[in-house]
Order: C-alpha cells, then structure tokens, then sequence
C-alpha cells in the first residue's frame, strides 16, 4: 500500500481511509499505544457509539468539548464527532494537527445556513448581534458576534442588553425556546436538525401513558410541541446531570440516543427509554454522528488522516466569537 498516493483518492470518495485492518487486532489496545506514541488525545461527542465513548479521553458536549480542545496540551487531536466540532478544534488550537476519523461526518443543521444565503439574510438586519449556534460552519461562525451551545445559549442572550437587537441561528427551535425563555424578541434563522425534528408526538404520547413514572427530558432543538410535554429541558448535558441527579428512576430521552450509554453507566439502575421518532425506528440516531467507527478511528490516528485545515483569515475571524463565547460562560461558572 502506497499510502501518499491512495490516501487523497479514497478520501475524496470515500471521506475516510478505507483500508483492512488485521481482525485480530485489539483496536482498544492499538488505539491506547498511539495516543501514547503521538501524544494524542480523542474528544468524543456524547452521541458517538458506546466503544468511541469508551476510548475517548474526553467526553462530552459541545460548550465541554469547546473547552477541552482550547486547553489540552496533545499534539494530535483526535475529533470523534462531526464536521464543524473538528473545525472549532482547529480554530481553538491552531498549532495542533485535528483528525476526523470521516470527513464525511456532516451535521444537517449546519447544512441547513450556507454562507452566501446568510450573508445576504444578515444584511437585512445590520444594526443586529449576531449570535450562532456552535452547530454552524467555520464560514458562518465568522460572521457572528457571539457563538452558543444548547449549555450556554440563554446566559449568552442575558448578557447582553434587553434593547440590543439579536439575529439567532441557525436552529430556530433553540431560538424560539431560548426567546421565550429570555423573553426576548429575536430574529431567528429558519434552520433544524433532523435528529430533534423528527420525534413523533404521537408515539411519545403513547409512551408517556405506558410509563407513568417515567420523566419526559427533552434538548432544545426539539419542536416546541414536544418541548410542551417534556418535565425538564436542556442541553445533552443538562440531560445527563438531571437523570443523575433526580431521585426518578426512569426517563423518556427525546435527544439523540448515543446519550444513553452515558446516562446508564452514570445510572445502572435506572431505566432510560429513548423517544421515538416518525419513522419505523425505535430510537433517533444521528446518521452524520454514527458514521465514526471504531476501525475509522483507529485508522485516522494510525495515518494522521483526514486532517482538518482551516485558512489563516478564516480561524482569526471565527475565533473571536467563540473566545467570546468561553469568556462570558467562565463569567457564569459554566
């Protein structure tokens, strides 16, 4: 295998480094003696498959993950997540080489803002804080004043002035919750996720009076009429702390399903039933999320490949809204 010439070819179609690996291989074992070897670490987002979350270093949810990969000290890290959280990787440690075990690990809400419509859509509004979700490309956080996660987003409104005039984005079921949470009129981008917008009322209505005890959580993104029935409402974080913290012991999670691994080994005792979604599947998986494995994994780091390059400009521009971003959520102990 000539890897300087195959590795460009199958990664432009493929969006990952498709080679065989030796089935008799302890992947775990391999993937502990390179972290070692290249002074790496691997930040995993909570809705990666149980054995990427048992591998990571770091766990956790975007504002968390933001964090870890602005302070560690590895050489290499390794983003166990999707596209726009490898390219926040990059813009907090410039210096730092970021794999992504997939190039190809998109996310459906950033999709959702191409830069040349919100460009023109900010236009409109120029005398507006633009304040974007952390679900957005490099191109769009640019663009903004303030970045937010799903943990931080209303402290980030409430720090601002009750006369300052706010453009959201791009998921405007995060938006109208936030707004309404903030009592703040917001211009609001029309964008989604296709995980959170797609959890049946019905079927979890159902669910609902086959549990009776059972807690309804739910994210944010969620549409506001799921929102309505849910007993608490926050970020995958927020989620994760409540079931550990309540003195409930079951819970109807309506936010991706790769949350549950963590909550059942926080909670071995507790029963946590994820909320279904319109089609036939029983629980809502991420397909962009769910497109890292284990192998990828072991490959990227293995071959230092798919790396995640940002221009210079670009990383200068886009990270004064994030730095932002982490400096009022340290001023609310976030």
């Amino acid at each position: 295998m000539n890897l300087s010439t195959e590795a460009p070819e199958v990664l432009l179609e493929k969006g990952y480094l498709n080679y065989e690996i030796d089935p008799t291989l302890d992947l775990f074992e391999e993937i502990e003696k390179l972290k070692k070897e290249k002074n790496a670490v691997i930040l995993a987002h909570y809705y990666q498959e149980p054995d990427i979350q048992d591998i990571a270093d770091y766990i956790g949810d975007s504002l968390g993950l933001s964090q870890e990969a602005a302070k560690t000290d590895a050489d290499i890290i390794v983003f166990a997540g999707v596209h726009f959280m490898a390219e926040t990787a990059k813009i907090l440690s410039p210096n730092k080489k970021v794999l992504l075990p997939d190039l190809k690990a998109g996310c459906s809400l950033a999709d959702t803002c191409p830069p040349d419509l919100f460009s023109k859509f900010k236009e409109k509004y120029p005398d507006h804080t633009v304040i974007m979700y952390v679900n957005s490309t490099a191109d769009i956080k640019a663009m903004s004043d303030i970045v937010c996660t799903s943990t931080n987003a209303v402290q980030i409104v409430e720090s601002l002035p009750k006369d300052e005039k706010i453009i959201f984005g791009p998921d405007k079921n995060l938006g109208a919750w936030v707004a309404k949470k903030t009592k703040r009129d917001m211009v609001l981008w029309p964008g989604s996720c296709m995980v959170h917008e797609i959890f049946s009322l019905e079927k979890i209505t159902k669910l609902k009076n086959r549990h009776p005890n059972a807690k309804f959580i739910a994210h944010p993104e969620c549409e506001d009429h799921v929102l309505k029935l849910a007993d608490y409402i926050g970020s995958t974080t927020g989620l994760l702390k409540y079931t550990i913290n309540s003195l409930e012991q079951e819970f109807i999670v309506a936010t991706e399903s790769g949350i549950i691994h963590q909550m059942q080994k926080a909670s071995p005792h507790k029963t946590f039933i994820p909320a279904p979604p319109t089609n036939s599947c029983a629980c809502n998986d991420c397909p962009h999320m769910k497109r890292n494995t284990l192998e990828k994994l072991y490959l990227c780091l293995k071959y230092e490949l798919p790396e995640v390059n940002l221009s210079k400009e670009l990383i200068e521009k886009s990270v004064k809204p994030i730095k932002r971003m982490l400096d009022i959520s340290a001023q609310y102990g976030l």
